[in-house]
């Protein structure tokens, strides 16, 4: 049935083509056995019953036999090219882009397994992947739960993942790496150097959850700069009210002033994020004064987001961004989040605000109260500084879950390490 829900997800998303799960745990290959039924049968046997009609009142007449030899010749040319043209069809539908695929098939998980588990996508950039790791760390170290991790990369990061996982002490997870294509962005993001960082293709994965997790109904995503302390169920049982796809954390449930100092200059508004002098913003209707929320943590359900055709939706706004240049991030610095915000405008469940501290790498001076961050559930470095990076603020939190390179490429970058 797994299969199935490929064969159907492409009439959602034809340019894009389902997963092909690769996991710690399995290694066998589920060939698809469904298949959309074809009409090409009745028609080729309509031609041939056509055919030998033709050719039969031709006898009657005694028609040179050389002539029916050329008729028949002439249909078999416009047989041949119709089967090539079903063929070149089929053909352009499968590989018009590959956004999420593993190494190798495997859906061999059962129904009860698949209820037991928590599904945790995290994307693991080159430049970055000691983050991802530090981040599967402490979600693993903290919880009793089944975790299934989906660690998504682009192509030419897929080994060293692999590598990082097997050849450390996160050996003993359960995991499945999935390969981005960063082709099905192509024409959808606006070329903006304030920061190009948040360009980069992994970025808007969270748009392609559907494509990614296809057995499952809930899912939790994250962003890499996070360390989780509490029991990721807790996340994961975040009640979604009925007809919302997501759930989110919102920018006004900020901590005290007792809890932070100087966090100052900070967006929470829909007026940081988009660009309320155009009028296809206007027309929204939406209040510049909205409280945003932060996509960084999601708790998603994939019925809903499906049903609503989410991705569709993301994606025109993407467009219409590159054609309008409605948002951008020299704003509140959310290429990826302002489409969200646009798309889930009051459609949307909130998340427990010790969920999701964030902030942290707002300002180098900037801190938060040492007894609030030990009541903290999830701690999020989103902003410039991160705490692998020199300046920043409690990277004591996020070191004491650092999980070393095997292959020595990626580094701490603090002046004691």
């Amino acid at each position: 049935m797994a299969d199935c829900g490929r064969a159907h997800a492409k009439e959602y998303f034809p340019e894009l083509l389902l997963p092909v799960s690769l996991s710690s745990r399995w290694d066998r290959a589920t060939p698809c056995l469904c298949r959309r039924p074809s009409n090409t049968s009745s028609v080729f046997l309509s031609m041939i019953v056509q055919q030998s009609v033709v050719m039969h009142v031709l006898s009657q007449e005694g028609v040179i036999f050389e002539h029916v030899s050329v008729f028949i010749s002439v249909n078999q040319v416009l047989l041949f090219l119709l089967i090539v043209t079903i063929c070149g069809i089929l053909y352009k539908k499968v590989h018009r882009g590959t956004v999420l695929r593993n190494e190798t098939d495997d859906d061999s998980e059962t129904p009860e397994d698949m209820e037991d588990e928590i599904p945790v996508v995290i994307c693991a950039a080159a430049g970055r992947m000691g983050a991802a790791m530090a981040a599967i760390n402490s979600i693993y170290s903290n919880t009793d739960a089944n975790i299934l991790f989906y660690v998504v990369g682009l192509r030419n990061t897929l080994s060293r993942i692999r590598k990082w996982i097997e050849h450390s002490k996160l050996r003993e997870i359960n995991f499945k790496i999935v390969e981005f294509n960063p082709m099905v962005l192509k024409g959808k993001i606006r070329p903006d150097s304030a920061r190009p960082e948040l360009l980069q293709p992994l970025n808007f994965v969270r748009f392609y959850l559907p494509l990614l997790i296809h057995q499952h109904e809930k899912v939790i995503y994250l962003d890499d700069d996070v360390i989780v302390q509490g029991d990721i169920q807790e996340l994961y049982d975040t009640t979604l009210a009925l007809g919302h796809a997501a759930a989110f954390s919102d920018d006004c449930d900020l901590p005290s002033s007792q809890d932070i100092h100087r966090l100052v200059g900070l967006q929470n508004t829909y007026m940081g994020y988009l660009d309320y002098r155009k009028k296809t913003i206007k027309d929204l209707g939406i209040s510049p004064s909205t409280c945003s929320f932060n996509p960084g943590v999601i708790v998603a359900n994939m019925t809903e987001w499906k049903h609503q055709r989410i991705t569709k939706q993301l994606e025109k706004w993407m467009q219409k961004n590159v054609e309008e240049n409605l948002y951008s991030s020299s704003l509140g610095g959310g290429v990826a989040t302002s489409p969200m915000l646009i798309v889930f405008h009051g459609k949307y469940s909130t998340i427990n605000p010790l969920w999701h501290i964030r902030h942290l790498g707002w300002n180098p001076d900037t801190r938060y109260s040492e007894h609030f961050l030990q009541e903290a559930k999830l701690l999020h470095w989103n902003g410039r500084h991160k705490p692998w990076d020199f300046p920043s603020v409690h990277n004591d939190l996020w070191e004491s879950w650092f999980v070393p390179d095997p292959a020595g490429i990626f580094k701490l970058h603090h002046p004691n390490s």
